[in-house]
């Protein structure tokens, strides 16, 4: 999964991304490296490299005689973190949050579930030491630290289940995470009941019981579609 580098073209991805994500420039807008170039005061290496990163994540296609081409939408990498971060700025924000919150509903307690059966002693702790940062700054409008401990729990679950495509996805939870909380689609502190289950989850891994991981993990990513409805219908 791609993340820009920061510096010069660094700051053109920044303002290029959110543009093309957001829809400023539909699929089948051609945009010229020269133009682009002067518009943002790079050289034309700059704005090169930094098509080739837009490349890498399928948001456009360069050609000779050409220029560059906004690609469908359907042809972007939607797994991209950046890209998902770039959606989740722009008017796209409910739709993307519902649809990357599916995916978790469809992904997390099956995982969890595996993590039960194959998580590691160490593995274990730090579920439950995650568990724990959740509980300790769940009040008090803690939010960046809260989401901090929520990322890290959430990726220990997908890494304990011991397959190699969950791990992979521990960037786009992190994202849909962090895009709650980044956009304002949170209460002011975490659901109490939600703080609970993740507690429970941890203790149901570390006991091996898969059926109540799953269930359990279950519950929370119900709980995170049914804010949406609240929040951002």
């Amino acid at each position: 999964m791609t993340t820009p580098g920061r510096g010069l073209h660094g700051h053109v991805l920044e303002t290029l991304g959110p543009a093309i994500a957001a829809g400023t420039y539909p699929p089948g807008s051609v945009l010229r490296t020269d133009e682009l170039a002067q518009r943002f005061e790079v050289s034309r290496s700059v704005m090169r490299e930094a098509v080739r990163v837009l490349e890498s994540m399928h948001l456009v296609e360069s050609r000779r005689r050409v220029g560059v081409t906004v690609r469908p939408k359907a042809e972007w990498n939607v797994y991209d973190p950046q890209v998902i971060r770039w959606r989740l700025a722009g008017a796209d924000r409910p739709h993307q949050l519902r649809s990357l919150t599916v995916l978790r509903s469809a992904v997390e307690p099956v995982a969890a579930g595996l993590a039960a059966r194959h998580a590691t002693a160490d593995q274990c702790a730090d579920l439950t030491e995650c568990a724990l940062g959740m509980v300790a700054t769940s009040r008090g409008q803690q939010l960046e630290a809260y989401l901090f401990h929520d990322v890290a729990f959430h990726r220990v679950i997908l890494k304990a289940s011991g397959n190699e495509m969950f791990t992979r996805l521990g960037d786009v939870v992190a994202e849909v995470l962090a895009g709650r909380t980044h956009h304002e689609v949170m209460f002011e502190d975490p659901d109490p009941a939600a703080v609970t289950l993740h507690v429970q989850v941890a203790e149901a891994v570390r006991e091996g019981d898969a059926l109540r991981a799953e269930q359990l993990t279950r519950e929370i990513t119900v709980g995170a579609l049914q804010e949406l409805d609240i929040l951002a219908p």
